[in-house]
């Protein structure tokens, strides 16, 4: 089970950090990655870890701006996004899968967070 939480309303040009805690079967055979979807467009892969030896992935048009990282004794993920714009405003949402390929395809993760909404004002 996931959960995930940290979103807000934020001035374009702030940060915030979002987390997804893990809780139930855990194993460091696994990946979890950062999904977005705004309103009217698809889910869309922001950025992933890989849960042994720590390797991450980005979107993008996130590069730079965000980074994710792993707090294996607390079973958490973090996302830190900074120089948020307007348009990253979306809900996030954070998923599971068994096996240490991050895919950034959402059919590849079995457990997803309920989300968190991010808005960026202008």
């Amino acid at each position: 089970q996931l959960q995930a939480f940290g979103g807000g309303l934020v001035q374009a040009g702030g940060s915030l950090r979002l987390s997804c805690v893990a809780s139930g079967r855990t194993s460091n055979d696994a990946a979890t990655g950062w999904f977005r979807q705004a309103p009217g467009k698809e889910r869309e892969f922001v950025a992933g870890i890989r849960w042994s030896g720590g390797n991450t992935y980005y979107a993008s048009f996130v590069k730079g701006r965000a980074t994710i990282s792993k707090n294996s004794a607390k079973n958490t993920v973090y996302l830190q996004m900074n120089s948020l714009k307007p348009e990253d405003t979306a809900v996030y949402y954070c998923a599971l899968r068994w096996g240490s390929t991050v895919h950034q395809t959402a059919e590849y993760y079995n457990n997803w967070g309920q989300g968190t909404q991010v808005t960026v004002s202008n």
